[in-house]
């Protein structure tokens, strides 16, 4: 298999553009006409990685965390970063990461760490924001049908849990050809009047080439009009964090027993301990502390996430149990996302988890 193949179809599952403008998801090293056999998935791309994925015979690292993140004017193997590209160039290993693309994906480390906890009704915590168009096209009635196939099939016109989602109105259309065209209908120098459908439908941003290929290929008329809106309604079902509410409620004791066992942290942080049970939690793979204030107004009783500042700590007071049970721990098990979004497609292409603890913190 090609590696463009599956970079292709990780594009389409988890888009690039959904990264934050700061990270560097994506390929790596490696070139996408490369052929690979198999691949080994890890939450970062250390040396030992690298050399464990050499002795499994594997020539596609996978990793949530890239390996590429600040800025690199040479590779002379002087520091880690240098050496991992310089070993996987020569063993001719291809590195490919989902970070903060993955991060809000409706499929993403938040959702995991909500499944993990055993949450129900969970919902996005904060949504992601202008990443979708609206196509506004005018079509003869008779080829409405073709167009709006062609355009959903590209992907456009799904709503949350809904696909083929648009709208059509009727009206009448006027143009006037001139003599260096080639009519569909009407003729050259003389005003026409066509009977048209307005057809709408909604995009994501990433989507945009595709769809509006599919509408100018299927499309009868030589110049198509159409139109392309951005929108500032939220993604609903992509963006940071998430909210679910435990089966049944429990104390906040308890609460914290199961999150350090669930995500097998060899410590937990929280904040003052308020008292109330636990019903309502909200969560965040990484450096979430940010979403704070996101997750009090949602109503959440307790927040999951890593990497919390002391001041953090002061600002949640006992309004909501904070929790910092790691970074490595919150984000680990975006390994089992990539696995599962990559099985269901190439189920024959051979698949591993790393077993090299990446986790640079240790505890005494």
């Amino acid at each position: 298999m090609k590696l463009k193949d599956i970079i292709s179809y990780l594009d389409s599952a988890v888009p690039l553009t959904f990264q934050e403008s700061y990270d560097n998801s994506g390929l790596q090293v490696g070139e996408p006409e490369q052929e690979v056999t198999s691949a080994l998935i890890t939450l970062d791309v250390t040396e030992k990685v690298v050399e464990e994925a050499i002795s499994e015979g594997c020539d596609l690292i996978l990793s949530h965390h890239p390996v590429i993140f600040n800025s690199l004017k040479r590779i002379s193997a002087k520091t880690a970063t240098e050496r991992i590209i310089t070993r996987a160039i020569r063993k001719n290993i291809s590195i490919y990461s989902l970070h903060t693309n993955l991060d809000v994906s409706a499929v993403g480390v938040s959702k995991k760490m909500a499944q993990k906890l055993g949450l129900i009704n969970i919902k996005t915590l904060r949504a992601l924001k202008g990443r979708l168009y609206k196509l506004v096209t005018y079509v003869p009635e008779d080829y409405l049908d073709k167009v709006r196939k062609a355009v959903f099939e590209a992907g456009a016109g799904v709503t949350g849990n809904y696909d083929n989602c648009g709208f059509v109105a009727e009206g009448t259309g006027s143009f006037r050809a001139g003599e260096d065209t080639d009519p569909f209908i009407g003729e050259k120098g003389k005003l026409h009047f066509e009977k048209e459908a307005r057809f709408e439908t909604v995009l994501y941003s990433h989507l945009r080439d595709k769809v509006v290929r599919a509408l100018l290929e299927s499309h009868p008329y030589e110049e198509v009009a159409y139109d392309l809106y951005s929108l500032e309604n939220d993604n609903v079902k992509e963006g940071l964090g998430c909210t679910g509410e435990l089966p049944e409620p429990i104390n906040e004791a308890d609460f914290l027993g199961m999150v350090k066992k669930v995500f097998k942290a060899k410590g937990v942080r929280y904040s003052e301990p308020s008292g109330k049970n636990i019903a309502r939690v909200a969560v965040c793979g990484g450096a979430g502390s940010d979403l704070l204030r996101d997750a009090i107004a949602a109503g959440a009783d307790s927040f999951v996430t890593a990497d919390i500042k002391y001041h953090t700590f002061q600002e949640a007071g006992n309004r909501i149990l904070l929790v910092d049970c790691g970074h490595y721990e919150t984000e680990k098990y975006s390994e089992e996302i990539i696995y599962d979004l990559l099985v269901k497609k190439f189920p024959k292409f051979a698949l591993r988890f790393s077993k090299t603890n990446t986790n640079p913190i240790n505890y005494l």
